[in-house]
């Protein structure tokens, strides 16, 4: 392609995406075909023949649009995802344009320089100990299986046991203990690096999800041997987070690696009027934290973050003889993550720290916090719904049909949902708490504010009302 057509081409790609951005407010929140439409719209025979690339953008902008979520609008309150910011969005444009292995800093050393400073800035902003190690991987999914495999690797190494390379055959079995409410990732984390997910011990958890320190006590007496603990940072459902205070050092007793999951509420540590929720997380051994929910980069995004880097990179180093070797003061992105050929995440990652600064992360944070208090304080307010957890941080689960039996109030929140989603003013989804239905609400978008806190509180009253009111009432 000539110089001129690849502008053109851009320019096409940037008119549709801008298009898509400007109208997202006035748009339907949820998807105008479901993926049966959407498979309709997209399938066709293998093209024996090309297709100008001006008009296969143009295709797939209208083959795709009217099946995507508005997941970047102010009213989508689903599944913890952040708003791709369009900042990040760019500086990820350039990361498609400028086409970087990020493998290491040989191949390119613009990609390793960007992650190296945005590493140590995250460490800052999240107050964690500045010589961790940072791994910027797919998600907060994958940094947790990164940070656990640096933990089974090293408890084993403390009893003598190399699982890098003797694997886990005849190897002395790590206790892994972790709370009953931990998001289902982790529990996928550890069936990947063959620990089991159901051989775990789960620790029973309060109201809101969070670790009882004195049974993680009476458990924690009985283990001998390597073992790791998984707490929490931010509920998936709640927004709480376990007690790093009060277990931690009880875990320390017992010599096992402490690793947190911190998706979302690690975050808070940005943010000083929260920072005392996630108090003492940093005394433990690993963290998992995502880029694209608070942070606002685009997917995909995540960290894994170590306080040993050797423990880090023994777990995760690939070697071959025709990669560059490592000198003093270079950093390998693929020393601490699972892929050799990989995404420059550091440059969206850099650019959002850059664009919003220490003040404007902490003010969204808190700006989003106090939106829940607001949403969650609105629908207390109507008859039959129940808002079922204390306000921590962002998130809060909705029921509908309080005082009703569990049966009755099952079917009319799950009704309720499906009256939001149809009605398409906002969106949150349906999840179930202590094997009941409920609404779950996550308020994470950086365009979400009072206005639309308001808007979408009416829309998911409004609904409740059309589901509980007999019809020509």
């Amino acid at each position: 392609m000539e110089d001129g057509s690849v502008r053109d081409l851009f320019r096409r790609a940037a008119d549709h995406a801008a298009r898509f951005r400007e109208t997202i407010s006035d748009r339907r929140q949820g998807p105008e075909v479901s993926y049966h439409g959407s498979l309709d719209a997209f399938r066709e025979a293998v093209p024996e023949e090309g297709t100008a690339g001006a008009d296969v953008i143009d295709t797939l902008a209208a083959k795709a649009e009217p099946g995507l979520h508005v997941m970047t609008g102010p009213r989508f309150f689903g599944w913890v995802i952040g708003g791709s910011h369009p900042v990040g969005v760019a500086a990820d444009w350039l990361t498609s344009a400028w086409g970087q292995n990020a493998a290491n800093h040989y191949a390119s050393p613009a990609a390793a320089a960007a992650e190296t400073v945005a590493a140590g800035w995250l460490l800052e902003l999240l107050e964690l100990p500045r010589t961790c190690s940072v791994g910027f991987v797919t998600g907060a999914t994958v940094a947790n299986f990164v940070c656990l495999a640096a933990a089974r690797g090293e408890v084993l190494r403390r009893v003598g046991w190399d699982a890098e390379a003797r694997g886990l055959f005849g190897a002395p079995p790590p206790t892994v203990l972790i709370g009953d409410d931990a998001h289902a990732t982790v529990f996928s984390a550890l069936q990947f690096l063959g620990l089991g997910n159901d051989r775990v011990i789960r620790l029973k958890t309060d109201a809101l999800g969070r670790i009882g320190v004195s049974e993680f006590e009476e458990q924690t007496a009985k283990i001998s041997g390597p073992s790791i603990v998984i707490l929490q940072a931010g509920q998936i459902n709640t927004g709480a987070f376990d007690d790093f205070a009060a277990l931690i050092p009880v875990a320390r007793r017992i010599g096992a690696w402490v690793h947190v999951d911190g998706a979302f509420g690690l975050w808070a540590r940005a943010c000083p009027p929260k920072r005392v929720l996630a108090a003492a997380a940093d005394e433990a051994d690993s963290w998992a934290t995502d880029g694209h929910k608070w942070l606002q980069t685009p997917y995909d995004c995540g960290y894994a973050i170590i306080r040993d880097e050797e423990a880090h990179r023994r777990a995760m180093t690939i070697a071959a003889s025709y990669l560059p070797p490592s000198h003093e003061g270079e950093r390998d992105p693929s020393h601490f993550v699972p892929e050799l050929s990989r995404r420059a995440r550091g440059f969206a990652t850099w650019a959002m720290i850059r664009h919003l600064g220490r003040k404007g992360i902490a003010a969204m944070v808190e700006r989003h916090c106090r939106v829940a208090g607001r949403m969650a304080a609105r629908l207390s307010l109507e008859d039959g719904i129940a808002v079922l957890n204390e306000i921590v941080l962002n998130q809060f689960m909705v029921r509908f049909g309080a005082g009703r039996p569990d049966e009755e109030a099952d079917r009319l929140t799950q009704k309720t949902v499906e009256r939001l989603q149809a009605d398409g003013v906002c969106f949150a989804g349906g999840a179930s708490w202590r094997g009941r239905k409920v609404m779950r609400v996550s308020v994470i978008s950086w365009l979400t504010d009072d206005s639309a806190a308001d808007t979408a509180a009416d829309a998911i009253i409004a609904a409740w009302r059309a589901v509980s009111e007999p019809a020509g009432s």
